[in-house]
């Protein structure tokens, strides 16, 4: 089982490209995706789950060219893309079973099958009410369940945890580790913490550019030795930012406690720190890129 993109692009106009030369294999387990919004994780997303098709390139799912072959993927894919739509009068019941049915799957196996995910995406109680009475969170579980009713061996997913409470990020985040075994999950998200719990691996991209592809274990050892934390008046805070690469800040009663990424000691006070996948991430992608935990 492998997932090739060889050098593919997407241009949208002249000069607006959605991805420039990004190149990658992926096998078995939990690939993130990660970036801050607007980087191209979501127009990769489309191309993978044969939506749209790149201005060059290609990608081939086990040596099939998914552009000239697009069934060879769409057969074994799950995709939850990040503006998921419904049918607000349908029950999260009867909205499955229409797209099982879409999908393929006959009456029986689709009854189980739904009957597993609504209980494996803690929807239980309120299968039966309209969707259109959902939260954003309870809308966003039965995406998760549409995209898991082929039992896919390629499962995509954009932002899968917006909207979801804190409860339900980690319930998701033991599901996807469950999942990953002897499939693909792609993983695209703008909050460090969701791929830091799952992925096998990351993907750093920006302005359409894959920066890297590595464990997360080779990222962190990218800043090992490079943290440092220290105390500033909250009024030397922006010559701090100026200054050095600011990875987080934390407001205390006696300043800003600030927390850098450089080769040397920035400041007599600064203490080290251990790194985090927060700094490596930042370090990588640059200013502007401090996200939510």
């Amino acid at each position: 089982m492998e997932l090739i993109i060889d050098d593919v692009s997407k241009r949208f106009r002249e000069d607006v490209w959605g991805l420039r030369d990004v190149s990658l294999s992926v096998g078995p387990g939990v690939i993130g995706l990660l970036g801050p919004n607007g980087a191209g994780k979501s127009t990769l997303m489309r191309i993978l789950a044969t939506i749209t098709q790149p201005s060059s390139g290609r990608v081939t799912w086990n040596g099939s060219d998914i552009a000239r072959q697009p069934d060879v993927i769409r057969r074994v894919l799950g995709y939850l893309p990040q503006d998921f739509g419904v049918y607000p009068n349908l029950t999260a019941i009867e909205f499955l079973r229409f797209l099982a049915a879409a999908k393929g799957l006959d009456g029986r196996s689709a009854r189980a099958r739904i009957d597993q995910l609504v209980e494996l995406v803690n929807l239980s109680d309120a299968a039966n009410r309209p969707i259109g009475g959902f939260s954003g969170g309870m809308r966003q579980r039965v995406g998760i369940a549409q995209a898991l009713l082929n039992d896919p061996q390629l499962l995509i997913v954009d932002e899968p945890t917006v909207g979801l409470d804190p409860t339900e990020r980690l319930r998701f985040r033991n599901l996807l580790s469950d999942l990953a075994g002897e499939r693909i999950v792609m993983l695209s998200t703008h909050i460090v913490s969701d791929v830091e719990a799952t992925a096998t691996s990351i993907a750093l991209i920006k302005g359409g550019r894959l920066l890297r592809h590595a464990l997360p274990e080779d990222l962190l050892r990218d800043v090992a030795g490079k943290v440092w934390t220290w105390i500033v008046p909250s009024t030397e805070l922006a010559t701090t930012k100026a200054r050095f690469d600011v990875s987080a800040t934390v407001r205390r009663a006696e300043g800003v406690l600030v927390r850098v990424v450089c080769e040397g000691t920035p400041d007599p006070s600064a203490e080290p720190a251990v790194a985090t996948l927060e700094d490596a991430y930042h370090h990588a992608v640059g200013a502007g890129a401090l996200l939510e935990a």
